[in-house]
């Protein structure tokens, strides 16, 4: 039987995207939330999931270890989408990628240092602007770059706001205003395995769209 591997983002995503997957009849076959498994099988027996870190998401589509991903925008940015399609948008996980800097404080004109996980699209927006600067990549904590001087912008995804808020920190510049989860599926096995891939996307689109995403 052609099974079908689908790797699912870690953290807020996947909590939004095991219920349409409930929706259109796959579950895990144990609670993800506690287990350690990166790698779970399912109620159905040509579907299995991976459990990845969002990053990480893209590029184990892109080679194939995985035919389908779910992936926020923001990472498929910056990851430049190479051999992928992008066929459906989940409405899930909704947020802005922003430059953000201390509150208060204006931006700085010249030469800029900025911390970001998003290196690629931060480095296009900048040279857009036509305002030189020098890129600080970081995984985690990018609220205390500005706080601590190790940079003078951040760009990162704002949800609420206040995680910035609480750090002293306020949002400047929208890179993108909407960011959300997508599905999207590696293109050789979008045509070896078509008719499983097909029927799924068109299935969870139908649920999207009932719910108004």
């Amino acid at each position: 039987m052609s099974e079908i591997t689908i790797a699912l983002t870690k953290g807020r995503i996947l909590k939004e995207t095991l219920p349409l997957l409930a929706a259109v009849g796959i579950s895990p076959s144990e609670d993800i939330a506690s287990s350690r498994k990166l790698l779970f099988d399912t109620n159905r027996e040509d579907v299995r999931l991976l459990v990845l870190r969002g990053v990480d998401v893209p590029t184990y589509v892109q080679f194939g270890a995985a035919d389908l991903g779910i992936s926020g925008k923001d990472t498929l940015l910056e990851h430049g989408g190479d051999g992928l399609y992008e066929p459906l948008d989940l409405g899930i996980a909704r947020c802005k990628l922003m430059t953000a800097g201390l509150k208060g404080r204006p931006a700085k004109t010249g030469r800029i240092r900025v911390a970001t996980k998003y290196v690629n699209v931060a480095r296009r927006f900048y040279a857009e602007k036509s305002q030189q600067a020098d890129f600080i990549k970081l995984y985690g904590a990018m609220e205390l770059a500005p706080v601590l001087a190790l940079a003078d912008e951040i760009v990162d995804v704002v949800d609420t706001g206040n995680t910035l808020k609480a750090n002293g920190l306020e949002p400047r510049e929208t890179i993108v205003g909407n960011i959300s989860s997508r599905v999207i599926v590696n293109k050789a096995a979008m045509k070896t395995k078509y008719r499983k891939i097909k029927p799924l996307i068109r299935q969870l689109g139908k649920i999207v769209a009932e719910r108004g995403a």
